[in-house]
């Protein structure tokens, strides 16, 4: 993959995920343009799913709020009012084309659960067999931690895997990702290396919080194994340039070792209940090897989590090395951490099958 033009591959996929902010969807004929677009792509035989902000704007103005509101109650309420608006400008736009839209709302319980998550892969897949476009949208209305702490960058790489997206699309008011001197960057090729040092020598303006998510949100996506462009929505025919192959964005190419589904959603899907820190032994052993967390190399144990609950895995510095399943409680690891001469069942912390080391 080093060698090949992620471009000619975005010429060749089929499923589609496309992100589009606020800010994006703010000027009129927005909703009608991206409309245009989907229809002209879907015509190509390829199958799109939307995650869209814009409600809590939306909601914002019909409630009369003079600026967007930092309480959580209005927060909702905002999200509530506006949420019907934002699939009102979808219904008629894409009507107009003779395509149905479906409104499919999200919050991070949905899949963090594997149940949930199944049912709504499902519903997606019915949706999309239906030639419907799913428009997706985190549920702010009941979901607290979404609006305090999430985005729609974040549920879009989330989202990705769930229908198994071959490309993300992140369309934003920026061309992509800038280097030092302000030019745009055309590929990247390694994440960690390429686009995360730009992120941080940025200033922290309200500008660099957007990008940062971006990035972290092209990171996820691409070890589930898609491409991931972040674009200028503003441009026209934007969609229809970029799986064209043409020269727009910045492209992130898919890992040429993709994480299976089950440690993905390990790794960005769970939130951590807890932390085991591990010694030099054990940390050497997970880092270079993969190997199972064994009780004999736990050092030390944090949080309060249950078996299935997803862990931090730390070294004696305190650096995160992966995370995984628990397969014990909190308070059964503080009584086995250390331990020799544990019996095989309890001996096992974190098995490797359910590991994730970074």
């Amino acid at each position: 993959m080093s060698g090949s033009d992620p471009r000619v591959a975005l010429q060749k996929v089929r499923r589609i995920v496309v992100k589009i902010g606020s800010s994006s969807l703010a000027h009129d004929g927005a909703h009608e343009e991206l409309a245009r677009a989907v229809a002209a792509l879907r015509k190509d035989g390829r199958q799109i799913v939307l995650v869209s902000s814009g409600a809590i704007a939306l909601g914002t103005k019909k409630l009369g709020y003079r600026t967007r509101p930092k309480e959580m109650a209005r927060l909702q309420a905002a999200a509530a009012a506006g949420q019907s608006l934002l699939m009102r400008a979808y219904e008629e736009a894409f009507g107009a084309l003779g395509i149905a839209v479906a409104q499919v709302l999200l919050t991070h319980a949905d899949l963090a659960d594997r149940v949930r998550a199944n049912n709504a892969r499902d519903a997606l897949d019915a949706l999309l067999e239906a030639r419907a476009v799913p428009v997706l949208n985190e549920n702010d209305s009941v979901a607290i931690e979404e609006i305090k702490f999430g985005d729609n960058d974040e549920l879009s790489a989330m989202v990705t895997p769930l229908v198994a997206g071959e490309a993300l699309v992140l369309l934003s008011d920026v061309e992509g990702l800038l280097d030092a001197s302000g030019a745009r960057v055309p590929i990247v090729r390694d994440v960690a290396v390429e686009a995360l040092p730009l992120v941080r020598k940025q200033k922290s303006d309200a500008g660099t919080g957007g990008m940062a998510s971006k990035i972290e949100a092209a990171r996820r996506a691409t070890l589930a194994g898609a491409h991931v462009v972040i674009a200028d929505a503003r441009k026209v025919n934007v969609l229809g340039r970029i799986f064209a192959g043409e020269d727009e964005g910045t492209v992130f190419v898919a890992a040429g070792k993709r994480l299976p589904a089950k440690k993905h959603w390990i790794a960005f899907t769970l939130r951590p209940r807890g932390d085991l820190w591990l010694d030099a032994g054990a940390a050497a052993a997970v880092r270079n090897k993969g190997t199972s967390v064994l009780a004999v190399g736990v050092a030390g144990v944090r949080g309060d989590f249950q078996a299935g609950d997803s862990v931090r895995l730390l070294a004696a510095d305190g650096v995160e090395i992966g995370r995984g399943l628990a397969r014990c409680s909190s308070t059964d690891a503080v009584l086995l951490a250390g331990r020799k001469g544990v019996n095989e069942a309890e001996a096992v912390l974190v098995h490797r099958d359910d590991l994730v080391v970074w």
